[in-house]
């Protein structure tokens, strides 16, 4: 390594260490701030993981568990003397306040947006996912009515919604052929937010069930998945090895058998360049700032896009601008790191149950992606030789699909007619 660029590394490591210092200092005395104003305006607040102890484990089930970065997330200010004495000043301040405040309890957050939008949800009762169908298989005759031949289940990623597939790709799938189920998943896009949820593997997995494998009758089916989803469409697909026909895995998060603080710091270093990288470690990594971060673009999406329309004229929002905002911190934070990086460990058991089943799984990523590194791909085709891999030249990590729908739409026909 050249000296100029030695020099440029070094000064980078120095500028991040001084960033992410201020950054854990920021993140404690937020701690201490929430903890006083949840206390304040909820009834039952909900407790942060900052000195929070992992809990033993109840279950043998991984996919059930909490990842332990929500627990193991170190920040050298969260012990000091002054953060003890802050809390206990907090305590007694906000026990003579609570006694003369009336508490509502609410689905959401007082952090969270309360507009009719987003809590549209709380009117669906069996608190099923919003499935988005494209049927164009059934056509009911004098005789008969011909049923579905093909089923496909299309999963999206990190703070995504059905869009991501209804945009791109469902207009490019003109065959007769197919019955396209693109849900939302659980804490995102239109799907139920329950505060009481911790959004692991299995959560994720029964709401899926619940919602579109038995009020659908699915008897088989493809599943297509994007990103974070690739992990939850693994876990779906082995838990019906005996049903499932192929999964298609575009850009997967896959760190073979890791330990989970090691996915963390692999896939959310603590560094400032490029700027993305920057922003996944600050909402990875510090809780109480990626809570501002929603509470100043998530619960206040209606501000933001009435200026987005007054800078843009009055077409209409874009899909892609949307989706950022509709969900919880909650459902965000947890998703990240109970799926992200707690499915990372049992990622290869449900490869093997699938390739033991004989399921096709083809996995496509695009060489430019800065979101998931392209290590990933090669891992899984090395662990796991079945598997078939494709490189898309020049495409990263959303313009695998959303700037080639129709090249996209093709592939997916090839290989569920190769099944």
């Amino acid at each position: 390594m050249s000296f100029p660029r030695k020099f440029g590394t070094a000064i980078h490591a120095a500028l991040s260490f001084i960033v992410f210092f201020f950054l854990d200092l920021l993140d404690a005395i937020l701690c201490v701030v929430y903890e006083f104003v949840d206390e304040i305006l909820e009834e039952n607040s909900t407790g942060c993981y900052c000195t929070a102890a992992a809990p033993q484990s109840q279950t043998t089930d991984e996919n059930e568990l909490s990842s332990e970065t929500l627990f193991g997330r170190r920040n050298i200010f969260r012990g000091m003397w002054f953060l003890g004495f802050a809390r206990e000043f907090k305590s007694k301040l906000s026990r003579k306040l609570r006694k003369s405040k009336i508490h509502q309890e609410s689905v959401n957050r007082w952090s969270d947006c309360g507009c009719k939008s987003c809590k549209s949800w709380t009117k669906n009762e069996d608190g099923n996912l919003h499935v988005v169908v494209k049927d164009s298989t059934s056509r009911e005759t004098e005789y008969s009515v011909q049923e579905p031949s093909e089923n496909v289940i299309f999963i999206h990623g990190f703070m995504g919604s059905s869009h991501f597939w209804t945009e791109t790709v469902f207009e490019h799938i003109q065959k007769d052929d197919y019955r396209l189920l693109a849900i939302d998943l659980l804490g995102f896009g239109e799907s139920p937010k329950p505060r009481d949820s911790l959004y692991t593997l299995k959560d994720h997995v029964d709401t899926i069930e619940r919602s579109v494998i038995k009020p659908y009758q699915l008897d088989s089916f493809h599943v297509v998945a994007h990103s974070m989803g690739c992990l939850i469409a693994l876990a779906l697909a082995a838990k019906h090895s005996n049903i499932v026909k192929s999964v298609t895995l575009v850009a997967p998060p896959y760190f073979p058998s890791s330990v989970e603080g090691s996915v963390l710091n692999r896939i959310a270093r603590k560094r400032l360049w490029p700027p993305l990288a920057f922003g996944t470690a600050v909402m990875s990594w510090y809780e109480h700032i990626g809570r501002c971060v929603c509470f100043i673009i998530c619960k206040h999406h209606k501000i933001w896009e009435w200026l987005i329309k007054l800078c843009i004229g009055k077409r209409e929002i874009h899909w892609k601008i949307k989706d950022i905002t509709r969900h919880t911190h909650h459902s965000a934070w947890h998703s990240m790191h109970n799926v992200i990086c707690g499915g990372s460990k049992v990622a290869d058991e449900h490869l093997e149950t699938l390739i033991k089943s004989g399921v096709k799984i083809h996995l496509m990523q695009g060489d430019c992606d800065q979101i998931v590194p392209s290590h990933c791909a090669s891992n899984m085709k090395r662990n796991f030789p079945a598997v078939e891999v494709d490189i898309v030249a020049g495409a990263d990590h959303d313009s695998m699909i959303s700037g080639r729908g129709e090249e996209f739409a093709e592939k997916l026909e090839s290989i569920w007619c190769s099944c």
